[in-house]
Parts: structure tokens; C-alpha cells; sequence
């Protein structure tokens, strides 16, 4: 449980509105389907800003737990991230993310069309693990 009188880490454990961005067609194969790897970057992108804020600083991406596509992705879809802290270790830190897409502009399209669970370690400037911060209530 994080200290909501801290705004650094009020939240970390809440589920948050981490990334919102549109499928474009520069994001598709020769088939004009979104590519995979494109939502897993963006899932990975989300997942980052939790880690990052929770790690009060620098981090990498050191493993990708699960990564589920639940759904195809189109051109033209609304896509928004969500992501939460699920467990925070020494140096790691691991985050779950749910993406969801909606076709513009019906709002009754909204599907969910993934969902992963990305663990990162916090680094120094030099790239190496450090720990997470103590005023963390999760490690205290």
C-alpha cells in the first residue's frame, strides 16, 4: 500500500491511465493489420511510466512476464494503456497493463485488446541496478 500524503507514490498501486495514443497506418504489415509489436511497445511504454515514478528514477525493461492479444487492433483506433504496480523487490519493480481500443468516434466500440505483466529494475547513470528507494511503504 502506498502513503497517499506522498504524491510521488500516491497511486502507484491503482490502476492509471499510463499512455493514450492512435493506431496509425504507418503501424501496420503489408496486410494493413496493426502489428503486435507495435501494442507491445506501447504496453511496455506504459509500464515504464509506473516503474519509472515507483523507482523514483531510471529503469529497464528486464522481462516480459505475459503478453496476451485479446483482440485485433485497427487504423484509426483509439488505443489507451492502462497500468498499475503489482509488486515492487529489491531492484524490480513489476507492473500490469490492460490496452483497450475504440473505434472513433463510438465510444460502444471500446474493447479490451491486450494485456501484459513487464517487470523492470531500477538503474543507476551507469546501468546498473540499484535499490529502490526506502521511503517506499512497500519495502519499508
Amino acid at each position: 500500500m502506498t502513503d497517499p500524503s506522498d504524491p510521488v507514490l500516491a497511486d502507484l498501486d491503482a490502476w492509471q491511465l499510463a499512455i493514450r495514443v492512435v493506431a496509425m497506418p504507418e503501424n501496420t504489415n503489408a496486410y494493413g493489420d496493426i502489428f503486435g509489436g507495435w501494442l507491445m511497445s506501447q504496453a511496455d511504454i506504459a509500464g515504464s511510466t509506473v516503474a519509472i515514478r515507483a523507482a523514483r528514477g531510471r529503469v529497464t525493461t528486464v522481462a516480459v512476464k505475459e503478453f496476451r492479444f485479446v483482440a485485433p487492433v485497427l487504423v484509426g483506433d483509439l488505443l489507451e494503456l492502462y497500468a498499475r504496480r503489482t509488486r515492487s523487490g529489491k531492484t524490480s519493480v513489476t507492473v500490469e497493463i490492460q490496452a483497450w481500443a475504440q473505434g472513433e468516434p463510438d465510444p460502444r466500440s471500446r474493447r479490451q485488446v491486450g494485456s501484459a505483466l513487464i517487470t523492470y529494475v531500477a538503474v543507476n547513470d551507469r546501468g546498473r541496478p540499484r535499490r529502490l528507494a526506502a521511503t517506499d511503504p512497500v519495502l519499508a
